[in-house]
C-alpha cells in the first residue's frame, strides 16, 4: 500500500485533467489549493483506506490449528483477504452458510448466537484437542448430550473476550463503507465524475457491509479453542488438515461448501478455513442465492461505469468486457448447481460441470484486470473527478 501511495504522490504531479464539455458547477476547478477541490493521493487514499477496512477487517477466520506462529497467522490472514479482494462473493458464501449454519443450531440445540457461531468456526474442542465440529457429535447417543450441556455451559462473554473486535470497532469498520458509499451517491447526484478506482471500490463496501451484517455474531480472529467434554476417540492417527482433505476439495467447498465428508474431527486438530456444518436443503439454496445476487450486484457496480471515460478505447472495452465476465459468471455457476438438482437433466449438468471449472481463469483475470485497470486510467482523469461534493446542498451552514 505504501508503494502504491508513494507512486501516486509522484504521478499526482504529471497527471493529466481531460477538459470538461461544461462546468458541472462553479466550483469545477482542479487547484489543489481550493477549499473544494481533492487531490490525485487523497482518491486513491480514501479508496486504499476504504478497500483495506472492506477486506481486511471484514475477514473472520475460523479457529487455526494450535501453536501457529504469529507470521503463519498473519499469512493465513493475508490469503483470506486476497481471495476476498480477487473473489468476494466466495466470502460471501461462507459467512451466509455460516450464519444460516448458526440460526439452525440455535434452533436445535439451544445454543446461544454467539455460541454456535463459536461451533460453526471450529471454537470448541475436546480435552485431546479434537475439534467438535459437526452435528453427529452432538447427537451422538452416549456423549451428544454432555457435548450440548458443556456448550451451553459456556458464557458469552468468556468466547467474546477471546475475540480481536468489538461492536465498536467493527461499526467504525461498517461506517467506513456507509460513508464512501453515501460521497460515491452523493458525486452522481452532483454530475461529478467518479473514477474506475472509485467504482471497484464501492464495489467492495457494498459487497462487505453484508459480510459484516452476516458476522456480527462471530468472533474475530481468534487463535485458540475452549477445551470441553471428555477426549473423542480418533479414527486414525492425527494428522494435519492439508494432509487430511485434498486442494481441489478444499477449493470447491470453499464456493459450494461441501466437504463431501472428508473431514473427520476425530482425526484432526483444526477445521477446514472454509469450514462451516452442513445445512439444511432450504437454508443450502438460500445461502447460493445470496451468492448469486452478491455477485451479480458487485458486477453491476462495475458496469455501472459503462460509459465511463477512460484515457483509450482499448481500456473501456476491456473494462467493459471484464465486469460482463464478474457479473454472468457467479449466475451460471449457480444455474448449473440448480440444473445438477434435477435427476432429468444429469447431462446438462455433466456438461455444465466442465464449463465451470473452464471459466475460472477468465474469472480471476478479469477480476485482476478490474482491480489493476483503475490504478493505470488514474494518469488521466476527467477535471469534475478532482471537484469535492458540496456536502451545504444537503446539509445546510456546514
Amino acid at each position: 500500500m505504501l508503494l502504491i501511495l508513494i507512486t501516486v504522490h509522484l504521478l499526482s504531479r504529471d497527471s493529466i485533467a481531460a477538459p470538461l464539455s461544461h462546468l458541472p458547477d462553479a466550483r469545477a476547478t482542479t487547484d489543489s489549493c481550493n477549499d473544494n477541490s481533492r487531490t490525485l493521493f487523497r482518491i486513491v487514499w480514501g479508496c486504499l483506506a476504504t478497500i483495506f477496512a472492506c477486506t481486511w477487517v471484514s475477514v473472520h477466520p475460523n479457529v487455526p490449528p494450535p501453536n501457529q506462529s504469529r507470521l503463519r497467522l498473519f499469512w493465513q490472514r493475508l490469503k483470506m483477504m486476497l481471495i476476498a479482494m480477487i473473489a468476494p462473493e466466495i466470502i460471501v458464501g461462507f459467512a451466509a452458510r455460516q450464519y444460516f449454519g448458526s440460526w439452525e443450531l440455535a434452533n436445535d440445540f439451544n445454543f446461544s448466537t454467539t455460541q454456535a457461531f463459536f461451533f460453526c468456526m471450529g471454537g470448541f474442542v475436546s480435552s485431546d484437542g479434537h475439534p467438535i465440529a459437526i452435528e453427529e457429535q452432538l447427537r451422538d447417543p452416549d456423549l451428544g448430550s454432555k457435548l450440548q450441556e458443556a456448550i451451553r455451559n459456556v458464557k458469552n462473554g468468556e468466547i467474546k473476550d477471546r475475540s480481536k473486535g468489538d461492536a465498536f470497532s467493527k461499526g467504525v469498520a461498517l461506517l467506513q463503507g456507509v460513508w464512501f458509499t453515501l460521497q460515491c451517491l452523493a458525486r452522481v447526484h452532483q454530475h461529478l465524475a467518479i473514477t474506475q478506482l472509485e467504482v471497484a471500490t464501492l464495489a467492495f463496501a457494498v459487497v462487505n457491509i453484508l459480510i459484516w451484517l452476516l458476522w456480527w455474531n462471530k468472533p474475530l480472529d481468534v487463535q485458540w479453542p475452549i477445551v470441553i467434554g471428555p477426549p473423542m476417540q480418533p479414527d486414525t492417527e492425527t494428522v494435519t488438515l492439508p494432509v487430511q482433505i485434498s486442494h481441489w476439495t478444499r477449493f470447491f467447498d470453499a464456493i459450494f461448501g461441501n466437504y463431501q465428508g472428508e473431514y473427520k474431527p476425530s482425526s484432526s486438530v483444526s477445521v477446514p478455513s472454509f469450514w462451516s456444518i452442513d445445512l439444511y436443503k432450504l437454508d443450502d439454496i438460500g445461502a447460493g442465492i445470496l451468492l448469486l445476487l452478491v455477485g451479480a450486484a458487485f458486477g453491476a457496480i462495475h458496469c455501472a461505469a459503462w460509459d465511463a471515460t477512460f484515457p483509450t478505447p482499448a481500456e473501456m472495452w476491456i473494462w467493459r468486457a471484464s465486469s460482463l465476465v464478474i457479473t454472468a459468471y457467479p449466475s451460471l455457476t449457480f444455474l448449473i448447481g440448480l440444473i445438477g438438482m434435477n435427476n432429468r437433466l444429469e447431462s446438462i449438468a455433466n456438461v455444465g460441470s466442465v464449463i465451470v471449472p473452464l471459466g475460472i481463469p477468465f474469472y480471476i483475470g478479469a477480476r485482476l484486470i478490474l482491480i489493476g485497470l483503475p490504478f493505470a486510467e488514474l494518469r488521466s482523469l476527467p477535471a469534475s473527478a478532482f471537484v469535492d461534493v458540496n456536502w451545504s446542498t444537503y446539509i445546510p451552514h456546514i
